[in-house]
Formats: structure tokens, C-alpha cells, sequence
């Protein structure tokens, strides 16, 4: 009932591939280690989308490498092959990575530490190129005023800020007052609940 509905020439050319199918595993393995250099190269910045440029830049990214991926190829066969192959060379990196220690150090690199003892690393924030304002920002949303109040603040390799203060952050003395105040309120309830009934 399909077939005379849709025409033949509808399936052959959403299926038919016009290259060859290890050249379209091949694509996308190249490109995805070529971005990992490079993202390793340009920086964690990157990774941490802590503006709108960085943000734009990643989402531009997809589209810049969407061609080299699946070439002049607009079938559905062409997009489930270049699909596999890049999931499949994820799962191969990931392996590589999780078995060896060394490589992941090579790969990733290290994690850069910008504050230590309260006292900024300007010359670390220069190398991940950072200004001191978007530093700021980042120890204001994990609770703390400012840099005084850092014991150590850390970027690690997947763009992500390791912060630990010098004493608990405002978010952490808030939820500790919170569980001392359900503990008070708790040991209230039991006590009411075990006072005998006639009192």
C-alpha cells in the first residue's frame, strides 16, 4: 500500500549513499580528533562558556564541521553511518582515556590552579586568558564575596571551577543552619509525640 502512495525514486534517494561508506566512517573520526586538539590547544576557556563569544563560538563550531562530517551527502543512510562513526570514535576515546592515565594527562591536561590562599595567579588567568572580573563572577555564584574568602580556586581540564574556601561558603552555613533547624524541629515532634496524652 506504501509503494503507491510514494514513489520508489523517494526511497532511493533518501537511502542511497554518493560516497563510499569508509569514507564516511572515516570523516567523522578525523574531525573529532582534530577538534579535541584544538580544544586542547585553544584552552579550557572553551570548555567553560564563561561569555556569550565562547558560547557562540562552539554552537558555530557544529555547523563549520557539519559538511566535513557527512561531505556532499544529504541522505539518511549517509547521516545514521556519520551518527555511528562519531559515537563509536567517542566510545573508543573514552576507552583509550579510562585504561591510561598518561594519555588523559596529554589529552586533557591539568587542572590550572588561578587562586591560592586568597592571592590570584595573574599569570595563570593570562594563560587561560580569563579576565579577573569573570573570576568574580564564578567565586560570586558558588557563595563567596571575594577572592579573600579562597582558599584555592582551581579550572579543571573539562572547564569546570574547583573552589574551596577558607571557611564554609554563605550557601553552605545556610543549608547547615537549615538541617540544625529540621534537627531542632525533629526532636520537638518526638517529644510531643511521646509526652502522654492526658497533659
Amino acid at each position: 500500500m506504501l509503494e503507491g502512495m510514494i514513489p520508489a525514486s523517494v526511497f532511493e534517494h533518501m537511502f542511497r549513499l554518493p560516497l563510499p561508506i569508509a569514507e564516511k566512517l572515516l570523516r567523522p573520526a578525523i574531525v573529532y580528533l582534530v577538534l579535541i586538539l584544538l580544544l586542547r590547544l585553544f584552552g579550557k576557556r572553551e570548555l567553560a562558556q564563561l561569555n556569550p563569544f565562547d558560547l557562540v563560538v562552539l554552537l558555530s563550531l557544529s555547523n563549520t564541521v557539519q559538511n566535513a562530517i557527512i561531505g556532499d551527502d544529504n541522505s539518511v543512510t549517509g547521516g545514521i553511518i556519520g551518527a555511528f562513526g562519531l559515537l563509536t570514535i567517542n566510545w573508543l576515546v573514552v576507552r583509550v582515556l579510562f585504561r591510561s592515565r598518561r594519555m588523559t594527562r596529554a589529552l586533557e591536561g591539568r587542572a590550572t590552579t588561578l587562586v591560592h590562599n586568597g592571592q590570584i595567579d595573574r599569570r595563570a588567568l593570562a594563560r587561560e586568558a580569563l579576565t579577573r572580573e569573570e573570576l568574580l563572577e564564578v567565586v560570586h555564584r558558588q557563595g563567596f564575596e571575594n577572592f579573600h574568602q579562597i582558599h584555592r580556586c582551581e579550572l579543571e581540564p573539562n572547564g569546570t571551577f574547583y573552589i574551596e574556601g577558607n571557611e564554609p561558603s554563605l550557601a553552605d552555613r545556610r543549608h547547615s543552619e537549615l538541617l540544625e533547624r529540621l534537627d531542632a524541629l525533629s526532636r520537638e515532634i518526638s517529644l510531643l509525640r511521646s509526652a502522654p496524652s492526658g497533659q
